[in-house]
């Protein structure tokens, strides 16, 4: 029966995230609260090993995801249930746009997805900004305003951040380097 829903979960997620591997999280979130597959603190930690693996984040993802639920069986059946809606699609959309690759409309068309896109991008970015900078639990329990705010989390993403754009090196740099501060504030 897993491998149903598996199917059923994905092939939705794979026919209507448009935009790349990040716009399925607003759709990963949805899972996380509606399964016990993963929780939404583990959707950060999928997102940061999907990052640092070579393939696409989504696929990445998904496979995880179907593994967290089904086991190594879970991770192939969600990826390929994934990739195929895209497989199909692209293959009309190919031999469609060939012959309207200069038209008007079509180009109008994809102008007016991009902000669409975006948005389901910077809306995914936003939850993971929610999850990965503040401390709702803390926040939670001692229900003190400056409890709310992860301080070390907050310097190391303004840290991060200001390093990516000065300086453009590999980002498996920069997970790696990430992945040791956590372990040195953590013990």
């Amino acid at each position: 029966m897993i491998y149903l829903v598996l199917i059923y979960e994905f092939l939705k997620i794979g026919l209507f995230s448009i935009g790349g591997g990040l716009a399925t999280l607003p759709f990963l979130y949805q899972l996380a609260d509606k399964y016990t597959w993963f929780s939404r603190e583990m959707l950060i930690d999928m997102i940061a090993i999907s990052e640092s693996t070579p393939g696409p984040i989504g696929i990445n993802m998904a496979t995880y995801a179907g593994y967290a639920a089904a086991g190594v069986s879970g991770g192939i059946i969600a990826t390929m249930a994934l990739i195929t809606p895209s497989f199909f699609i692209l293959s009309v959309v190919v031999r469609v746009l060939e012959g309207f690759k200069e038209s008007r409309l079509v180009k109008s068309a994809f102008y007016g997805i991009r902000p669409a896109v975006t948005a389901l991008i910077a809306s995914a970015a936003l939850g993971i900004a929610k999850i990965s900078l503040l401390d709702i639990p803390r926040y939670s329990e001692t229900g003190l305003v400056q409890d709310i705010l992860g301080y070390w989390q907050l310097l190391l993403f303004a840290v991060t951040f200001y390093a990516l754009n000065r300086y453009k090196g590999h980002p498996v740099f920069y997970i790696a380097a990430a992945a040791l501060a956590g372990v040195i504030l953590r013990l």
